[in-house]
């Protein structure tokens, strides 16, 4: 602890002589000590005699730290490597925005006003800071869920450059190296150096025990604590992790990756080996109980909420395992393959089903009795429609649902991973009022990893339905969904000569 007291003390008196009494051309004069610009190693030959030849209070401090091996690099000259562009994941996976832009944890507490950064050799490539601000509450007397600044996560971005940066924070805060790149996998790692920040560390699953959770507990400067595993990176309040996951981090983050992995196993990023090396975010709110954004998934900051998200037993188990499962299989579902207007909260809770029943928990189509109001009000309704004419999300998900149980028992436990493979190796088929021709595809790529003829199956669920229909799905679609599409499909399943399934499949249940 007390190294720790020393530590803050020492950001504290840094940045104050630095703001002070240093010019810019005196730290720029001083950078020549070191071995390149990020100021993180002095030059061979620079001995404690060459002290007294800095210019600048700040480097001089920092250079007398490295020679008496005292200066703390781990966290304040980090190596920062570049992760894949949301771009470049849309294109590769099919899917949205949604994986963390905060992928480059710090460790690093900047107070507000001015600070120094420096950053080693870029090779071109383009960084920024980003300075979120976690803990933002609605002004007093606002409702929180009408806040007219939204619900989403307030940051500060400030670009950097190789070299010395004198930066302006507006309000203290964790931060965080934003490089992201087309072609991560040759971008160099570049050296980021923050000489006038607080250290407040992170929790890392590949490198920390739960007793270094409970150090970097007690140790905080920041009002939220950063942790991250293999998948999943949080961002939650210091004060419910003492509360709820006090000696359990390990867990906790084990808990989440497993949900993460599951998702992956279903969607065939695993068997095929496309797992992303970026993370799904969850962080804290202060606005609604539970929400999915492009910043990832987000969680009230109170006592309730922060429970389902904490204590490393709850999370893996209903409602919670429920709401994680589901707001994270938004960030995964493929737009638009599986995600054609009507199915954007239909699509996503394959992923639950998949990974709550997975974790040993009920099957909430079973208990909530979907089965049998899905075949009363789809299958048997007269006149009978498409299945995306029907409101309830969960009466629409049976039939995806079904696929799955059906071809797990019968020997094909990876069919959806072999679908949403198919749908990666191949254009969408439509978007927008067009994008119901994905539906269609959709049953092409089915019956194809099947090799089974499943046009009976899906004729009962109205997947052939003819006419013009307005979905809505956050935005109105309108469909005119001919005889043409349906003939075509079917001439197509036909030709492959494929047997049919040797039961009623829209019979199945968990």
């Amino acid at each position: 602890m007390k190294k720790f007291i020393l530590s803050v003390s020492l950001s504290l008196w840094l940045l104050a002589t630095c703001t002070a009494s240093n010019d810019i051309e005196a730290l720029k004069a001083d950078m020549t000590f070191f071995t390149d610009p990020s100021c993180r190693q002095l030059k061979p030959n620079v001995q404690s005699k060459d002290l007294d030849d800095f210019k600048s209070d700040l480097l001089k401090t920092v250079a007398a730290g490295m020679l008496k091996g005292t200066y703390d690099t781990r966290y304040r000259a980090a190596d920062y490597e570049a992760y894949p562009s949301p771009r470049e994941l849309g294109r590769t996976l099919k899917l949205g925005d949604g994986f963390s832009r905060y992928e480059n944890i710090t460790g690093i507490y900047l107070d507000p006003g001015q600070q120094i950064v420096f950053v080693g050799k870029t090779a071109g490539k383009k960084l920024s800071l980003l300075i979120p601000d976690w803990m933002r509450k609605p002004a007093e007397g606002i409702n929180p869920a009408k806040d007219p600044n939204g619900w989403g996560l307030h940051k500060q971005r400030i670009t950097l450059d190789k070299g010395l940066n004198v930066i302006n924070v507006n309000k203290g805060r964790n931060v965080y190296v934003s490089y992201f790149d087309d072609h991560a996998e040759k971008a160099p790692k570049v050296t980021v150096h923050f000489p006038t920040g607080k250290v407040n560390g992170f929790f890392d699953i590949s490198k920390h025990t739960n007793a270094d959770w409970n150090r970097l507990l007690d140790e905080a400067v920041s009002p939220i604590m950063d942790a991250r595993g293999k998948h999943i990176q949080v961002a939650y309040p210091v004060e419910w992790f003492n509360v709820y996951t006090r000696g359990r981090g390990v867990e906790l983050i084990n808990n989440y990756d497993a949900l993460l992995n599951s998702h992956y196993t279903l969607m065939g990023l695993v068997k095929y080996n496309k797992v992303p090396r970026n993370r799904i975010l969850a962080r804290v709110n202060f606005n609604y109980y539970m929400f999915r954004d492009g910043d990832g998934v987000a969680y009230l900051g109170n006592k309730g909420t922060m429970r389902m998200v904490a204590d490393p037993n709850v999370v893996i188990t209903g409602d919670p395992c429920w709401g994680f499962s589901h707001e994270t299989g938004h960030v995964l579902q493929m737009r638009p393959q599986m995600t054609w207007g009507g199915m954007t909260e239909v699509s996503c809770n394959i992923f639950s089903m998949y990974t709550v029943t997975g974790m040993g928990n009920r099957s909430r189509l079973k208990a909530q009795k979907n089965y049998a109001s899905a075949r009363k009000n789809i299958i048997e309704a007269d006149p009978r429609k498409s299945f995306l004419a029907h409101k309830d999300v969960f009466d629409r998900l049976v039939p995806f649902w079904q696929l799955h149980l059906y071809f797990s028992r019968n020997g094909k436990p990876d069919f959806y991973a072999d679908v949403m493979e198919q749908m990666r190796l191949r254009p969408d088929a439509g978007r927008g009022n067009d994008s119901i021709r994905n539906q269609f595809e959709f049953v092409r790529i089915c019956c194809d990893v099947a090799e089974l003829d499943l046009t009976d199956f899906f004729d009962k669920w109205g997947f052939f339905w003819v006419g013009e229909i307005t979905v809505k799905d956050y935005r109105d679609y309108h469909y005119a969904i001919t005889q043409q599409m349906v003939d075509d499909v079917k001439s197509y399943i036909a030709k492959k000569k494929y047997n049919k399934p040797t039961e009623d499949i829209t019979l199945i249940e968990d």
